[in-house]
């Protein structure tokens, strides 16, 4: 299927669940350590600062492999370069499985992020070709559920799961569920198109960052998206065993709610999104509006201590979800030659959000506790930094509009 055709409704969903089979086990991966933390933290006795360094080295290599998938997605086609990136993750995760010391984990973890780089970035690419406009913002809703979906597999069925195969055990079966996904993937994704060389366009990621649209968007991408994804990703589960005082199992029921929460979240954006893309709500104009819901929030987490627990969590995870429209609007504001760049420029600023704050907040909680905080009060002060950032990157979202240049008609022609 060429760039310009639209698929017909049999097709785009077999195109959407081929991709989305294996963007559920990158989601998984993602996440899992939220799970694991404990397990990670009894058997190698590493503190908060490495454990986010073994949680963000996922995000390490995702992000360091940002810009040149953006380049392969527009050259060689989503189809190719995931099947070929997936193959990275299955030896990623292999060497997760045999790894016995803290190095070789991050090693294989990152490993593992740069193989799954291309889970969400390359379907994104494809439906900006094949769908239409509303379609596309429905897609990206649905793929961003089934992630839900796959976090919420993260929880409570890893922990089932742990006391039969072991953490060793269930990085061999996402091996061979992640050469499952390469196998659907080739049956079911649409065949890449030749382009000739005239056809590439010769774009990058500082030409694609000096659109208006995307510098508006982006510090809310890196602190309030990244932070998103670093907290449902990992910190959550500290917060409710280390300031909630709950157990292993009870964090990974938290969690499993959390999941749950999400995923209708991002079930009702699918929904909603045509009839909103129809009437001119923007993704802007809603993020305006949505956002301050989430930093109250936030804020109101902060100030509960230990009183908030995973309902807290997920109710500020509900509220944030809506800075996730704010992918699918760069992506369109870029014409199809170039989506793979924009897309993939955009989740590099996600991303490395993703790996700073959870790598961060975990340096900030062990720096806190040196001057003799409490466990709860480094968690608290470390929360309200975030808070911070995100609160800053809202106002850079509100007070940078210059009507003037801030139009999808510039971004079209760059």
């Amino acid at each position: 299927m060429s760039a310009g055709q639209t698929a017909s409704a049999r097709t785009a969903a077999a195109i959407f669940l081929g991709f989305a089979f294996a963007y559920f086990f990158s989601a998984l991966l993602r996440a899992v350590t939220a799970t694991l933390a404990p397990v990670f933290s009894a058997e190698l006795g590493i503190g908060a600062g490495q454990l986010g360094l073994l949680a963000g080295a996922y995000f390490f290599g995702f992000c360091v492999m940002q810009l040149p998938l953006g380049a392969a997605l527009d050259r060689h086609g989503p189809k190719r370069v995931l099947l070929s990136l997936l193959a990275v993750a299955v030896l990623g995760c292999v060497a997760f499985a045999l790894s016995s010391s803290l190095t070789t984990l991050v090693l294989a973890r990152a490993l593992i992020g740069a193989g799954v780089s291309a889970c969400l970035m390359a379907p994104l690419t494809c439906f900006r070709a094949v769908f239409t406009p509303s379609a596309q913002l429905r897609a990206n809703s649905w793929m961003l559920m089934t992630g839900s979906m796959g976090m919420l597999a993260s929880t409570l069925p890893v922990q089932w799961l742990l006391p039969a195969v072991g953490w060793r055990g269930l990085f061999w079966a996402l091996a061979a569920m992640l050469m499952l996904a390469m196998a659907v993937i080739s049956l079911t994704a649409p065949r890449d198109a030749s382009r000739q060389a005239g056809e590439r366009a010769v774009v990058g990621f500082w030409q694609i960052a000096r659109q208006p649209l995307f510098r508006r968007m982006a510090p809310l991408g890196f602190f309030h998206y990244g932070g998103m994804i670093a907290m449902q990703s990992l910190w959550i589960g500290p917060w409710l065993t280390g300031v909630a005082g709950w157990s292993a199992e009870q964090a990974a029921s938290g969690l499993f709610a959390v999941n749950i929460c999400m995923l209708g979240a991002f079930m009702l954006w699918g929904a909603l999104m045509p009839r909103l893309a129809s009437r001119a709500h923007d993704a802007q104009q809603l993020m305006t509006w949505g956002v301050p819901l989430s930093l109250a929030g936030l804020l109101a987490i902060v100030l509960a201590g230990h009183h908030a627990g995973a309902w807290a969590w997920a109710a500020w995870c509900v509220s944030s979800t809506v800075v996730s429209l704010s992918q699918p609007a760069v992506g369109q504001a870029f014409p199809p030659a170039v989506a793979g760049r924009a897309f993939t420029a955009f989740n590099l600023v996600i991303f490395g959000g993703v790996f700073a704050l959870q790598w961060g907040i975990g340096l900030l909680i062990d720096g806190i506790r040196l001057w003799g905080a409490s466990t709860e009060q480094a968690f608290r002060l470390a929360m309200f930094a975030y808070w911070c950032c995100c609160a800053l990157s809202y106002l850079w979202l509100v007070f940078s509009h210059r009507p003037d240049i801030d139009n999808v008609d510039q971004a079209r022609s760059t």
